[in-house]
């Protein structure tokens, strides 16, 4: 649905895949899942979708607006899909702590991990949630099954390639005895024994992988190299983040809906687009977190971007422990029990009350005077 309400002109990046998308399609012969998102981001909100005409049969207001392409890697489209999944975590939110905990992959692994994207990203998954839920099962630790949230990002500020997955954990686990085992503010476990566990882990499922080798990484099929390989990261220190408690559930929320429908970059960081160059601010961690600013070519640009599309069907969220999907009624049920809390009722609203909720506006009401607008639909045009 188009941003009738949104007055501000800005650089999208739309308009860089419109001016070059087709020079990229015929230089790098994408595969096709690629080629389809980047027809559906240039085609997105224009007459190649469809869309309809609003008309006020009582001041004369007319409006025309085209359809969304919805793709998950599109800017434009994550708005409505993220608030939907915000509001469907109300209702799951304890009166605990909650802590971010991030696992990252060592940029020895990048080139690895974008030539078998779904093996690497699955085992990714598999070793920090099993890191996770083993450590908290430790009497030493906590001693109890823990719930958490994995969102999967591969993406540094500058767009080139950084495997990691955020993680939020509630502070406190199931017993064995069915009791509720409080972890309180304290950091949830011990960053460096996370660390090497994760380490260890991600390695051991990564010798038993079936691996692809191409171009500069094919020496790595002889398997002396890839052991050479496999010792170097044994040896390397690999980096796990655990960030102090939420103060709120608001807080995590307001987390959640920063990190989990993310795309690779925002329009609102693109600020210049001039002859075939791009200019977008990021922000550099490591001097402070200063905000500069990077210059691509066009084509560039579109590489890195498309560097962080994930495989059809890859679920990039996944729920662990007691929130996940199987056990997550039940066992919230009982967690709130435990903790004498009285969990809020779902809420659902439908598309129009999820519009209103985000921009404020009705858009079935002529802005002009207020009157219902009658709608008709518009013929999507062929490609």
């Amino acid at each position: 649905m188009a941003d009738r309400f949104c007055l501000s002109i800005m650089i999208e990046v739309q308009d860089i895949f419109r001016d070059f998308g087709t020079e990229y399609i015929e230089r790098f012969n994408p595969p096709p899942h690629i080629c389809k998102i980047i027809r559906a981001i240039i085609n997105c909100r224009t007459e190649a979708l469809g869309g309809h005409i609003d008309v006020c049969d009582e001041c004369g207001y007319t409006h025309q607006s085209y359809n969304s392409c919805r793709n998950r890697n599109c800017p434009k489209c994550q708005a409505l899909v993220k608030e939907q999944w915000i509001l469907d975590r109300q209702s799951e939110l304890l009166p605990v702590p909650y802590f971010h905990i991030v696992f990252s992959l060592p940029s020895e692994l990048d080139v690895i991990a974008l030539q078998n994207q779904k093996v690497i990203y699955n085992i990714l998954f598999l070793a920090s949630s099993e890191t996770l839920k083993e450590l908290a099962a430790d009497p030493k630790y906590l001693g109890a099954e823990i719930g958490a949230i994995s969102v999967l990002h591969t993406w540094g500020q500058t767009l080139t390639l950084h495997p990691h997955v955020h993680m939020i954990v509630p502070g406190g686990g199931l017993s064995p005895e069915g009791k509720w085992k409080d972890r309180g503010k304290k950091f949830f476990l011990p960053v460096k024994v996370m660390s090497r566990k994760f380490r260890g882990k991600f390695l051991y499922y990564l010798k038993q992988a079936k691996l692809e080798f191409n171009d500069s990484q094919e020496y790595l099929a002889e398997l002396a190299q890839f052991d050479n390989l496999i010792s170097t990261l044994y040896h390397k220190e690999w980096y796990v983040y655990c960030k102090r408690p939420f103060k709120t559930t608001l807080s995590v929320l307001e987390y959640l809906g920063r990190y989990t429908h993310r795309v690779a970059i925002s329009n609102h960081r693109i600020i210049d687009f001039t002859d075939g160059i791009v200019s977008f601010k990021w922000r550099d961690y490591k001097d402070n977190s200063s905000e500069k600013v990077m210059k691509l070519p066009a084509l560039e640009f579109m590489r890195r971007f498309l560097l962080h599309a994930l495989p059809p069907q890859f679920t990039k969220i996944r729920h662990y422990g007691f929130l996940g999907s199987a056990v997550k009624a039940i066992k919230l049920k009982f967690c709130s029990q435990l903790l004498n809390f009285v969990r809020p009722n779902k809420i659902v609203l439908s598309t129009l009350e999820l519009i209103i909720k985000l921009i404020g506006i009705d858009i079935t009401l002529c802005p002009a005077c207020g009157h219902p607008l009658t709608r008709t639909a518009l013929p999507s045009a062929s490609p």
